[in-house]
């Protein structure tokens, strides 16, 4: 269903479980970002008006991830720790030139948006079936399924936008680069590095 070329290494989970601190410090962050990305996309492109409507519950919704992780963290006898450089998303980046028209650069980070919703859905799929902590595995299935609804919410409005035949044979290209980030990736305890 999400495309993704290449597949998280099961072994990933037993960094997580080592390390839950540090995956939910990490993962927090990762819904504040997504937060602040819907708000850059209503920012940069306020003339889209059926984009900037599911921004609006998008943030809505991410800041509400925010604030259950948090919780977690909190019920752990925990704090929110500093936020860190995201070296999967540092790498994607690099994938699409800079410059390009207004449209192409919204594409362009409808698509980068997918990806990393994309490869959050399967994390969270592996966490939810593979997690000692079966509290924090119901909650990572939750997820899980919210995740997967902003991937494709990102590809459709990418498609929508864009020249669809274009759209997708970027978006495989896009597939094909991030699996050789992941190859050197997995390794650590945050959600997508």
């Amino acid at each position: 269903m999400l495309g993704l070329k290449l597949p998280t290494d099961p072994r990933w989970v037993n960094i997580v479980e080592k390390n839950i601190e540090e995956i939910l410090t990490d993962h927090a962050y990762c819904e504040q970002k997504a937060a602040s990305t819907a708000i850059s996309l209503i920012v940069g492109f306020p003339e889209y008006t059926e984009l900037v409507k599911e921004m609006i519950g998008l943030v809505e919704e991410e800041m509400s991830h925010f604030k259950m992780v948090h919780d977690l963290i909190l019920e752990r006898g925990w704090i929110l720790g500093r936020d860190r450089k995201d070296a999967y998303v540092i790498a994607l980046l690099k994938f699409f030139p800079k410059g390009g028209s207004r449209t192409t650069q919204l594409v362009h980070r409808l698509l980068y948006a997918a990806l990393i919703e994309a490869r959050s859905c399967e994390r969270f799929r592996l966490l939810s079936e593979e997690l000692e902590d079966k509290k924090l595995a119901k909650f990572y299935r939750k997820l899980m399924i919210s995740e997967a609804t902003h991937y494709t919410m990102f590809l459709n409005f990418a498609r929508q936008y864009g020249e669809r035949n274009e759209v997708d044979k970027k978006w495989q290209q896009l597939l094909d680069y991030e699996a050789e980030i992941m190859k050197n990736l997995s390794k650590s305890e945050s959600i997508h590095g």
